[in-house]
């Protein structure tokens, strides 16, 4: 486990609970809107290792939480078809904290308020490591994919076109 001195979140304390190696890095944040090739640039990792969290809904009470790279799209089809749904759509980011709790920008797919369906692009499962948030703007967790999927009961799909 990784002893940092930065703030623990949601996300890094569950991953302390399960015994998840992980290390820790903050970047600098001029505003609330930077985009995830932004970040991946700032924390010094290459794009093709940098996810980012988004959640979507297929009506009331459905959720499904999809970490695919930053440079990449999430092709509901794909993403429809992994969850075993005729049709999915983006969770409006008004209703995302109060779903996850967390922000845009900040969504790590550990530590939300409930435990949604988890699926991660399958680019990650060739992957030594990843980083995805790790539940705030500013801070990002690098992590094995494998551990991801044990903490998150996730599991790898075809995601991205």
């Amino acid at each position: 486990m990784a002893k940092q001195k930065l703030p623990k979140t949601n996300a890094v304390r569950l991953l302390d609970q399960h015994r998840v190696e992980y290390k820790l890095m903050e970047y600098d944040v001029q505003d609330n809107q930077i985009d995830g090739v932004t970040v991946a640039a700032k924390v010094g990792y290459p794009v093709t290792h940098v996810f980012k969290t988004l959640v979507t809904t297929a009506g009331t009470g459905k959720f499904f939480v999809f970490v695919i790279p930053v440079a990449g799209e999430l092709n509901l089809k794909a993403g429809a078809k992994a969850v075993g749904e005729k049709k999915i759509e983006m969770l409006p980011v008004k209703d995302l904290l109060a779903t996850t709790g967390y922000i845009r920008g900040g969504c790590s797919p550990v530590g939300m308020k409930k435990l949604f369906p988890t699926f991660i692009d399958e680019s990650a499962s060739n992957l030594d490591y990843m980083v995805v948030s790790a539940g705030k703007i500013g801070m990002q967790m690098k992590l094995s994919p494998n551990e991801l999927i044990r903490v998150t009961k996730g599991r790898f799909s075809k995601l991205t076109d």
